[in-house]
């Protein structure tokens, strides 16, 4: 794979550089194509941690259990990519062992901080009547909450949901759920498409669990504005620091 692309599930004729190239959804696609595809998406999935929110959820959770540094080496590896992303998830509960009390004193007391621009380009989106979906390896308390200040239905949000016992001790997480797993994203992005008989769906990520959704998803853009994953960047035709590049690309319809 050629540094700087990433797959776009596109059938036709593709000019990269100067050499016209027949493509299949298996190929490669270049900043042209991606930029068009988002443009006439039926919907667009966002991740959440580090991508809608500038923080990471597990790693806030770590911190404010007091198991901060061992689990943030741990999402780090996970999202470049270095271990599947079940078993990183599974290690780094199994270290916070958080209770249902202490998950809704975080979000009461420190609340996810949005991304700049991200309020504005949802709005724009939605206005466009394109569906906004936010797919998360983090826990759904957590994403519903991100959901309502975005004006997003909670229908629209897909992530893991941690199990507690009657006293409210942690007893793990729902291994059932798809985004629980390495590949989940892009299963969920198949069962929407399924649902809704979307034909164009685009997928905006920091991570390498992002950008393993494509394909199933029609695009994928990488998103910097956070932190940059380099492993990331470099599978990005379309890799943005702002949300505001890509309000600016819907201002040409």
């Amino acid at each position: 794979m050629g540094r700087g692309l990433v797959g776009v599930h596109l059938t036709g004729v593709a000019l990269i550089g100067r050499s016209a190239l027949k493509i299949s959804s298996s190929m490669m696609s270049t900043l042209s194509q991606t930029k068009e595809v988002f443009r006439r998406a039926e919907a667009v999935c966002f991740d959440v941690d580090s991508t809608v929110i500038k923080e990471e959820g597990i790693d806030e959770l770590a911190k404010f259990c007091g198991v901060g540094d061992a689990v943030t080496e741990m999402t780090r590896k996970a999202m470049g990519g270095t271990m599947t992303f079940k078993t990183a998830l599974t290690e780094r509960l199994s270290i916070i062992r958080c209770s249902r009390e202490q998950v809704n004193k975080l979000i009461t007391d420190h609340p996810p901080q949005l991304t700049p621009g991200i309020g504005e380009l949802v709005d724009r989106l939605h206005q466009r009547n394109i569906k906004v979906f936010l797919i998360s390896g983090g826990f759904r308390c957590i994403v519903e909450h991100v959901a309502t200040q975005l004006n997003i239905p909670l229908d629209h949000v897909y992530a893991n949901r941690l199990k507690f016992y009657f006293n409210g001790e942690y007893a793990g997480f729902d291994e059932s759920q798809l985004t629980a797993e390495s590949g989940g994203k892009g299963k969920v992005i198949s069962m929407l498409k399924e649902k809704y008989g979307f034909k164009t769906v685009v997928m905006i990520g920091d991570g390498a669990t992002d950008a393993e959704a494509c394909p199933p998803a029609s695009a994928f853009i990488g998103f910097g504005g956070n932190v940059v994953r380099q492993q990331v960047k470099e599978k990005s035709s379309w890799y943005v620091t702002s949300f505001g590049e890509m309000l600016k690309e819907l201002e040409k319809i």
